[in-house]
C-alpha cells in the first residue's frame, strides 16, 4: 500500500529540503521505509524566529476562538481524509497492526481532537471573579477579570509508539488556545507526523503558526527546549530525557509539561482473580507493551499467585505475535534493535535477581527478520526485582505476590513512577478505596476511559502537568488577572 509521500519538512509556511537525511526503518522485517529531509540548523532557527513573530503579530492569537475552532477543525478534517495513506505510513513506521493503527491512531485521535475543540469552547477563558478585598487601598476597585491567555510559543516533542495521537493531544489544545507550535516528531517515526504540516498548509493557518522539525539526532530537540524565543515545552517521551529537558528549559525558565515513563500495576482483589489473563493481555496487545501507561506489574494475593501465574502465561502464549499487516497478528514488534536488547537484558538481570521466566523470554524462532520479542511472563519474588522497578517498553509483565491489601499498596508506591494503575474487584467500593491509596496520575478501576475530557499524567518521576481534560488545555495558557476601576479625580 501508499505510505504518505511528503519527505520535506514544514517551516514558516513553506516545505523545506535539507542536505542530510534520515532513514526511517520498518521494525516489522528491517527494511527501509524511505528518508525524509532533516531540517538544517538555520531553518530551525527559522521555524523559531517565524512562530515568535505569528505569535508576537497576532495573526493566529487575536482571532476569535470561533474562527480559531473553524481552521483547526480543517486542519482535522484533512488528517482524517488522509487514512488512505496515513494508516499505511503508520504501520511501516512502527510496526504496528492495522487495526491499532487506524482504530486507535488515527480514527480515536480525530475524535479526540474533535473533542478538545468542543471542550475549549466550552470553557470560560475570562471571568469576572468576585470582587477582592483590597486591604491597601480601599473602595477603588470595580471589577476584578481572570483571564487565560496563550503561553506564546510551543515546542511539542512527541514519541514513536503513539506518533498521530499524541501529536493531537499537543497539538489541538495549543492551538486552540492560540500559541504558535514547534512540531519536533522522534526520528524512529517522522513520516506520519509531516502530516500537520500538510494539514497546516491545506487549512490555511498563517505562515510560522504550525511548523514540524525532523532531525536524526538531538540538535534542533537540544536548540528548541532552550531557546529563549520559546515559551514552553511540551513533551512525552522517557523520564532521561526528560530531565535533560528540564535541565535545558531551567534556562530561560520555560514552562514545561511532561509525560514520562512508568511502571503502573494493575491489582487484582481476592475475587477479581478470574480477570488476570484479560488484564495481561493488555499489556502487550497491539503496542507490544510500548507503552507509558502499560501496567507491567502484576499484583495478585499470594495464596493465588500460582493460579494467576499459570493463567496469564496460557494467555500469553495463546497471542499470536507476527507481521502488522497478517490478519491473525495480535502484536507486532518493538521498534528497534536496541529496544530488543533491553528487553532481553532486563530479563537476563531479572532472572540473576531470583526471577523466573514462565514463558516467552526471547525472540520467536519463526520470524527470522523484524525487532520481535516473544510476550514474557516472569514471576519475580519481590518488588526490588529489576523488571518490577525499570521501564521497559516491551511486551513483557511481572507477576508479584501480596499479602493484603495494605502490602499491595505498598508495593504499589514503591516506585520512582507514577503515571497510571488499575484495580479490579467485583467489591467496588473496596477497589475503589485502593485507588484512592495510589500514588499515580490516574487510577482504572474495572475500566478504562481514554477522552479528551479526563486527564492523564504523572505523580514522582512519571512527569510534571497533564495533558488532556481542562486541565491539560490550561497547560497551554497563561492566567492574567486584571483589576479595574474609575479613574480617580
Amino acid at each position: 500500500m501508499a505510505i504518505l509521500a511528503e519527505r520535506r519538512t514544514y517551516v514558516a509556511g513553506r516545505w523545506v529540503t535539507g542536505d542530510e537525511a534520515v532513514d526511517v526503518e520498518n521494525p516489522a522485517d528491517e527494511t527501509r521505509v524511505g528518508e525524509v529531509t532533516s531540517t538544517p540548523a538555520a531553518e530551525v532557527e527559522q521555524a523559531i524566529g517565524a512562530a515568535r513573530r505569528s505569535f508576537d503579530d497576532g495573526v493566529w492569537a487575536h482571532r476569535s476562538v470561533a474562527e480559531r475552532a473553524r481552521a483547526v477543525h480543517a486542519f482535522i478534517d484533512y488528517i482524517e481524509g488522509s487514512a488512505d495513506v496515513l494508516v499505511p505510513t503508520l504501520v511501516a513506521e512502527a510496526g504496528q497492526p492495522t487495526r491499532f493503527a487506524e482504530m486507535t491512531q488515527l480514527r480515536a485521535g480525530v475524535a479526540l481532537a474533535r473533542q478538545t475543540v468542543d471542550l475549549y469552547q466550552s470553557m470560560k477563558h475570562e471571568e469576572a471573579s468576585p470582587v477582592p478585598v483590597d486591604d491597601l487601598v480601599r473602595g477603588r476597585v470595580a471589577l476584578s477579570v481572570r483571564r487565560h491567555e496563550p503561553v506564546g510559543v510551543v515546542t511539542a516533542i512527541t514519541p514513536y509508539n503513539a506518533a498521530l495521537i499524541m501529536g493531537f493531544q499537543k497539538l489541538i489544545p495549543a492551538l486552540m488556545a492560540g500559541n504558535s507550535v514547534i512540531l519536533r516528531p522522534s526520528p524512529l517515526t517522522p513520516i506520519s507526523s509531516l502530516i500537520f504540516g500538510m494539514a497546516a498548509d491545506a487549512a490555511g493557518l498563517p505562515a510560522g503558526v504550525m511548523n514540524v522539525v525532523v532531525e536524526s539526532g538531538t540538535a534542533a530537540a537540544e536548540l528548541l527546549t532552550s531557546h529563549p524565543a520559546v515559551d514552553m515545552v511540551s513533551f512525552t517521551g522517557s523520564t532521561l530525557a526528560g530531565r535533560k529537558i528540564l535541565a535545558q528549559a531551567a534556562r530561560t525558565v520555560k514552562r514545561v509539561s511532561l509525560e514520562l515513563g512508568g511502571k503502573s500495576a494493575q491489582i487484582y482483589l481476592p475475587d477479581a482473580i478470574g480477570r488476570v489473563a484479560a488484564g495481561a493481555a493488555m499489556v502487550v496487545m497491539s503496542t507490544a507493551g510500548q507503552a507509558c501507561v502499560a501496567a507491567t506489574r502484576m499484583l495478585v494475593p499470594e495464596d493465588l499467585r500460582a493460579q494467576a501465574v499459570e493463567a496469564v502465561g496460557a494467555a500469553y502464549r495463546a497471542i499470536k505475535v507476527g507481521p502488522p499487516d497478517s490478519a491473525d497478528a495480535a502484536m507486532g514488534p518493538v521498534i528497534s534493535a536496541a529496544q530488543l536488547d533491553k528487553c532481553e537484558r532486563i530479563i537476563a538481570s531479572a532472572e540473576e535477581h531470583g526471577g523466573k521466566v514462565v514463558c516467552g523470554g526471547g525472540r520467536p524462532e519463526q520470524l527470522a527478520r523484524g525487532y520481535y520479542f516473544e510476550p514474557t511472563v516472569l514471576d519475580v519474588p519481590d518488588n526490588a526485582n529489576p523488571a518490577a522497578q525499570e521501564e521497559i517498553f516491551g511486551p513483557v509483565i511481572a507477576v508479584l505476590g501480596y499479602r493484603d491489601l495494605d502490602h499491595a499498596v505498598a508495593i504499589a508506591n514503591d516506585s520512582i513512577y507514577g503515571l497510571s494503575g488499575q484495580v479490579y474487584g467485583a467489591d467496588v467500593a473496596s477497589a475503589v478505596q485502593v485507588a484512592r491509596r495510589l500514588r499515580t496520575g490516574a487510577v482504572n478501576v474495572n475500566t478504562t476511559v481514554f477522552s479528551a475530557y479526563a486527564p492523564s499524567g504523572g505523580y514522582k518521576q512519571s512527569g510534571l502537568g497533564r495533558e488532556r481534560g481542562p486541565d491539560g488545555i490550561r497547560e497551554f495558557q497563561e492566567v492574567k488577572h486584571m483589576s479595574i476601576g474609575e479613574l480617580s479625580r
